[in-house]
């Protein structure tokens, strides 16, 4: 058999590939085309084949073939010599051509006699396969016949180019879908960080407009936490364990804010900064920030027994809380920190600096709020540079009538009726 290859070979069955057309399932507009084939040509049998490097696949067949018969080893393959034209190959005795009497497919097996193939040529001129009719006896098909059977291939062509670009129109589509799904993950990514340092109608406002108004807020409560002797006691402590004891406070806080509807500004070193009315205003900030106070110490003082087992030094905090107007707004560019200025701020950190450890200070606008509500120690007057003194004063538990445990810092029904 003739062993010459298309010039153009290694593009051909780059172009091949290009069409994934190879070991696909049955398709019935190829088995259509086929069957057509074999009936325009009044043969027996059809085929739809494409030739690769190493075999010749057949993606059709019509008629009194096989039914295992799905490829042949190109080296005996006689659309393998089709893919080498450029128009119809018309074999009418396969035994007395040279280039095929010897073939397997000629001599045992199939016995095949009559050939008539055009190949299947893409607009690059690269033939991918071919279109064939066979018959197990010599015969010739007429100049009509064989008219058709180059228009049938042309045909089979067009349908393999819309399969083509339906292929790539489903890989584009897929790949829009990834990269929309990708686009609204990282969105959603984007949004949940910015959820995480700033609060919920800020960030809204800040995708909306690109910048946030700043504003003034006639009454909020600002509660300031500072760990006590934080400096000796770090020095005992390996500095990853100080990093992780710190921010699991610190989560524990979080959680603690939250549950009261207070907001978290910032932490500065070893300390915490929230504030309640802020930026969503409510009635109930100074007694929020008085409960979650509380309960911060309650979380530290059920901490501390653990570790006093354990001969560890205690986590102390003094806890300052302020209640007045503030200006509040977004800082920064490429790093956004939400954040309150004003007075208020000020006597917040006063107070928490005149505290003690393990007790919860408040000055005295804040106090008029709460006193109701909880039991509280006078703690008497400090000075707050530019603003004079303050009476500041101790918050020691909810009232034993308005608590729903012993240590008073959980509130019953009848707390948040109290007047």
């Amino acid at each position: 058999m003739d062993q010459t290859m298309p010039a153009d070979e290694p593009r051909r069955l780059e172009a091949l590939k290009n069409y994934a057309i190879v070991d696909t399932l049955p398709e019935a507009g190829f088995d259509e085309i086929a069957e057509l084939a074999a009936q325009i040509c009044d043969c027996p049998a059809g085929l739809v084949s494409f030739v690769d490097a190493s075999r010749q696949w057949i993606k059709a067949k019509y008629g009194p073939l096989p039914a295992e018969l799905s490829e042949c080893p190109r080296e005996i393959s006689v659309c393998r010599a089709t893919v080498c034209v450029d128009d119809i190959l018309h074999v009418p005795d396969l035994l007395e051509d040279q280039r095929f009497n010897t073939s397997p497919l000629v001599t045992d097996g199939l016995r095949l006699r009559f050939y008539c193939g055009v190949p299947l040529i893409t607009q690059d001129g690269h033939a991918l396969g071919s279109l064939c009719v066979i018959d197990f006896k010599p015969r010739e098909l007429t100049f009509e016949q064989q008219e058709a059977l180059r228009r049938l291939s042309r045909q089979t062509m067009v349908h393999l180019e819309l399969r083509r670009q339906l292929l790539e129109r489903n890989v584009m589509l897929h790949e829009l879908k990834r990269a929309r799904d990708l686009a609204v993950a990282e969105k959603g990514e984007s949004d949940r960080l910015l959820l995480n340092i700033l609060p919920a109608s800020i960030a809204e406002e800040l995708k909306t407009s690109e910048r946030v108004q700043p504003r003034f807020f006639a009454s909020a409560t600002v509660i300031l936490i500072d760990f006590s002797g934080f400096t000796r006691l770090v020095e005992t402590m390996e500095p990853a364990s100080v990093i992780d004891q710190l921010d699991q406070h610190f989560t524990r806080f979080d959680d603690i804010m939250a549950d009261h509807r207070l907001e978290k500004l910032k932490t500065i070193g070893d300390a915490y900064l929230a504030v309640g009315g802020v930026p969503e205003p409510n009635r109930t900030h100074a007694i929020d920030a008085s409960l979650c106070a509380l309960q911060i110490l309650d979380h530290l003082a059920r901490l501390n027994r653990q570790r006093e087992k354990l001969r560890l030094p205690a986590w102390q905090v003094r806890i300052g809380i302020n209640t007045g107007p503030v200006i509040a707004g977004v800082v920064g560019k490429h790093k956004f920190t939400y954040d309150i200025w004003g007075k208020t701020v000020n006597t917040a950190q006063r107070v928490e600096a005149a505290g003690v450890p393990g007790r919860v200070g408040v000055a005295e606008s804040t106090w008029q709020h709460i006193k109701s509500r909880f039991e509280t120690d006078a703690r008497g007057a400090v000075e707050v540079k530019h603003q004079g003194s303050v009476n500041m004063y101790y918050v020691n538990r909810i009232k034993p009538e308005l608590a729903a445990d012993s240590a008073g810092t959980m509130p019953n029904d009848r707390f948040w009726k109290q007047e």
